[in-house]
């Protein structure tokens, strides 16, 4: 006879729900009676989300766990994200309109044996044009609030590539429907104990509601509180506040018009001290600023949110419902201790720039399915899994500080960011490399990156960033053909912009079930 599996997950929420799912999916739990998967979630403890925004990885994982696609965009009020626009990073010129660029998730026209990045480089800064511009036509597309896909398209396909805004509650409601569906077993209680063995293992845990819980794995999905991995188990966190200097969220939500534009992309504006994002839901728009609270105080930064509204034309701006969100940006080294493992907030928390919350959970819940041994120790994973998800948050560090590192804005919280200490070691050197060539495919390990060689590509070329080839101009002999494709790229901008639909529209289609 087989032994009994049991995988108690302490905690709901996006995190803990999503883990269900997955585990019960790759584990074909239906089908195998000795695996058990448990949530245990508290009646008495709200979920503070992992944002309203994701990664376009979230379309794979949303089709592995059976998820249809537009009950998905409804039950969540989604809308779709084709990637960020920032506004203010870098200070314009006196009397001219805000800086602006966008980071798209289509990569870059890929021109068989023609790399365009060096082209584009050698060309006249006065007169080329943005990089992501030149390199995809997602820009225009986004800019024009055009949908990346068309309706009657296969779900989760598309011609440009896509992510999606979503209400963060609803989604987990939803993820919590699917794990039931697929045999997660889900109990209430709050836990009052947590009790080790011998060997420092978690033995058992006591809720006030439901007696003791056993299982051969814990996967804490707590949040901050990380009850199992910090509290009991010890594993310490890692803050990274000497390298992103942001620590403090005010959200809130106000009705989305339906005269209003309804963007298929993220707008993060800078401010002072950090930043304010604008997502469009169906319905609503979710507005949040985020700063640092050695740079800001919390009166001000609602000064900004409520300035930030009230510019948009939102009405009853001088009332509205803010939720503080006060986090320590940084994570546990030991997200995986023994028999117990952390997903979610538990495990580390950066910041809300380019919506790395969810796609950090997908990747543990992935590693966890895969890693998992079908008998013996489960702590076998957890140096492997460890060593993993550590570089994968130090990589994420890097590229959400290359964010502030190359702004030239000249208040105190810009100026000490862009300060060499604040700079992490291997981004500092990647940095003066790429002053003499464009960022390549080998310098990131993709096993552990989020983000690969172009994201960097948008930022540095959106955000000015000077990569010097004129010495090597000589190398680079084929203008005439480079020039011929970046117009082929405006080409295929112009027609998607006469074949796919407005995003509103597209959206408006799908809640009527067409």
């Amino acid at each position: 006879m087989t032994p009994k599996r049991r995988i108690l997950i302490v905690g709901g929420g996006t995190a803990g729900w999503l883990t269900a799912a997955y585990l019960a999916r790759f584990l074909r739990l239906s089908a195998h009676g000795h695996l058990e998967v448990t949530v245990l979630e508290s009646p008495d403890i709200g979920i503070v989300g992992v944002g309203e925004g994701t990664f376009p990885t979230i379309r794979g994982t949303l089709q592995f766990l059976g998820i249809d696609e537009a009950r998905f965009i409804r039950e969540t009020a989604a809308t779709l994200k084709q990637g960020i626009r920032f506004v203010d990073w870098v200070p314009a010129p006196a009397g001219a309109a805000p800086h602006q660029f966008f980071h798209p998730f289509e990569a870059p026209f890929y021109a068989e044996d023609l790399n365009l990045v060096p082209y584009w480089l050698l060309q006249d800064p006065a007169t080329r044009p943005p990089f992501a511009e030149a390199m995809t036509l997602q820009t225009r597309v986004a800019a024009a609030q055009r949908a990346p896909k068309r309706a009657g398209e296969a779900a989760y396909a598309a011609p440009l590539n896509y992510a999606y805004h979503f209400d963060a509650r609803k989604l987990a409601a939803l993820l919590a429907g699917r794990a039931r569906e697929l045999g997660v077993r889900h109990v209430q209680g709050t836990v009052t104990r947590v009790a080790l063995d011998e060997q420092g293992a978690i033995a058992h845990l006591d809720t006030a509601q439901q007696g003791r819980f056993e299982a051969e794995l814990y996967i804490d999905c707590t949040g901050f509180r990380a009850e199992l991995i910090g509290r009991a188990l010890g594993s310490e966190f890692k803050s990274v506040r000497h390298q992103l200097f942001a620590d403090r969220a005010l959200a809130c939500k106000i009705p989305l018009a339906d005269d209003a534009v309804m963007e298929s992309c993220t707008v993060a504006t800078a401010h002072e001290a950090g930043w304010l994002w604008e997502i469009g839901l169906n319905g609503a728009r979710g507005i949040g600023c985020v700063y640092s609270s050695r740079h800001l105080g919390d009166e001000r930064a609602a000064e900004l949110l409520r300035a930030y509204c009230r510019n948009g034309q939102a009405s009853g701006h001088e009332d509205l419902a803010m939720r503080s969100i006060p986090f320590n940006p940084g994570y546990r080294e030991r997200q995986w201790v023994g028999n117990c493992v952390a997903v979610g907030l538990s495990a580390g928390f950066l910041e809300p720039l380019e919506a790395t919350g969810l796609v950090l959970v997908e990747a543990a819940a992935a590693m966890i399915a895969e890693m998992l041994p079908h008998s013996g120790p489960v702590a076998a994973p957890a140096r492997r899994f460890n060593e993993l998800m550590t570089a994968r948050f130090d990589n994420i560090i890097n590229f959400l500080k290359l964010h502030y590192a190359l702004s030239r804005r000249p208040e105190p919280f810009w100026r000490d960011n862009a300060a060499a200490a604040s700079i992490p070691g291997r981004l500092a050197g990647l940095l003066e490399e790429w002053k003499l060539r464009p960022p390549g495919r080998f310098d990131f390990a993709l096993d552990t990156e989020t983000f690969a060689f172009f994201n960097y590509q948008y930022i540095l070329y959106g955000m000015g960033f000077a990569t010097d080839l004129g010495a090597g101009r000589h190398d680079f002999p084929r203008m005439d053909e480079a020039d011929k494709v970046f117009a082929k790229i405006q080409r295929f901008a112009d027609r998607a912009l006469a074949e796919l639909p407005g995003h509103r529209a597209l959206i408006q289609q799908i809640n009527a079930g067409r």
